[in-house]
């Protein structure tokens, strides 16, 4: 070969890169599928099954139109619930009386589906979101459906069905604004709790990322404590309520102990203090025997420690009892609440080991400072009721009582 001829590949095969031809997408041919089976076997779900087990169907690829049809009975048009073409079958999820022994055999069914192909707990998910993003396109009737399906959906624990995908697709503006999302989520409330605790319910919206604001399910002339108390008392569901009206005094306190404990820590001057305890009290419409005990809490929690140091320690408590004595006065206006703050202080002494050996003397401390009166004293210690560390704080108290008792005589 001369140097000016060109290089052949004789019997060389070359090979090229087989290109991946993807069938085209066929929904409506898959539903027509889907509605014969429940057609041929009229709508008994147990056969259903059966059918769609051996049937020759792409359900990984056609999920989402698998469960229109569940719900539907047939396609809906691409970002509606309207129907689109072809058949249809009546024995839907919607067409059904919203009832659970009616609706109940429907989630069963989606159960064992999912359980023979888990796949498709996506394509129920996107269903799902995408029906109840669209609540204003059913009628009341059929939005009563699908809440019931939910409810029984979640007490059935359907194969992975997050909480998240029910409830975050509701706070749209524009359903909350309607009062749709309120009904909605009513009737749920209602058919779960049937067969389901508080607690349940409770660690679902939770799970749901919701129970924190349970209040964003309603619309804003009605956002409010008082109208979700009225408007699910009226429903029936009074648990709900009292847990909420529960929660709301739980962040109370917690917002009054925060702003007292910043205070104290900072040693603002007690007239201020004493104000701002008016006030929060007033607002929040705390009781009392709260008061009191949130007092004791902040006053001891603002106690600089000093590590290992016995003396050093009850000194800083003693003066601290001292120094706020003039707030917990103003509170302890009785003797039932004066006995509380005792035993919190008898509760505080048995948990914490720095303050075991102090309990009769910040006792003392109180009584001197005219917070404790002698009566409360003789009280807790002839009858107290609290049993945490009872007999060793007796006997430590033993000595004060008997010289209050002496005094008493001598009077």
């Amino acid at each position: 070969m001369s140097s000016k001829e060109r290089p052949t590949l004789g019997g060389t095969r070359i090979k090229t890169r087989k290109r991946n031809i993807a069938a085209p997408l066929d929904p409506a041919a898959f539903s027509d599928a889907v509605v014969q089976i429940y057609l041929d076997n009229a709508g008994d779900l147990e056969l259903i099954a059966k059918s769609l087990e051996s049937a020759d169907l792409n359900f990984s690829r056609y999920g989402d139109t698998f469960f229109e049809v569940v719900f539907t009975g047939g396609r809906t048009q691409p970002g509606t619930t309207k129907p689109d073409e072809g058949e249809r079958h009546p024995y839907s999820i919607i067409d059904c009386e919203p009832t659970r022994e009616l609706i109940l055999p429907s989630v069963i069914y989606i159960q064992k589906i999912l359980r023979r192909k888990p796949f498709l707990i996506k394509n129920l998910e996107n269903v799902m979101r995408r029906f109840l993003q669209s609540l204003e396109l059913f009628e009341e009737n059929e939005r009563k459906k699908l809440a019931i399906f939910t409810a029984l959906a979640f007490s059935q624990k359907l194969s992975g069905l997050p909480p998240e995908t029910v409830f975050q697709p509701l706070l749209k503006d524009n359903l909350v604004a309607k009062g749709l999302v309120l009904s909605f989520i009513t009737d749920f409330f209602k058919e779960y709790l049937i067969d389901n605790s508080l607690d349940d319910l409770i660690s679902i919206l939770k799970r749901g990322k919701v129970e924190e604001n349970l209040l964003d399910f309603f619309p804003s002339a009605k956002r409010s404590p008082e109208g979700f108390s009225e408007h699910f008392t009226k429903e029936g569901l009074v648990p709900l309520v009292e847990y909420n009206e529960k929660k709301i005094f739980e962040v109370k306190l917690k917002d009054m102990k925060s702003a007292l404990t910043t205070q104290i820590t900072e040693e603002v001057e007690i007239s201020e203090v004493i104000e701002t305890v008016k006030q929060r009290v007033k607002d929040a419409k705390l009781p009392d025997i709260e008061v009191v005990r949130i007092l004791w809490d902040v006053i001891m929690d603002a106690v600089q420690w000093s590590g290992k140091n016995q003396q050093q320690n009850a000194n800083a408590a003693l003066r601290q009892v001292k120094t706020w004595a003039t707030l917990l006065n103003t509170f302890c206006t009785n003797g039932k609440l004066e006995l509380e703050l005792m035993y919190k202080v008898q509760m505080q002494c048995y948990e914490d080991a720095k303050l075991m050996k102090l309990f009769p003397e910040i006792v003392r401390s109180l009584y001197e400072q005219d917070v404790l009166a002698e009566d409360t004293i003789l009280h807790w210690f002839r009858k107290g009721t609290n049993p945490k560390g009872r007999q060793t704080f007796v006997k430590a108290l033993e000595s004060f009582v008997n010289w209050l008792e002496e005094a008493e005589e001598e009077e």
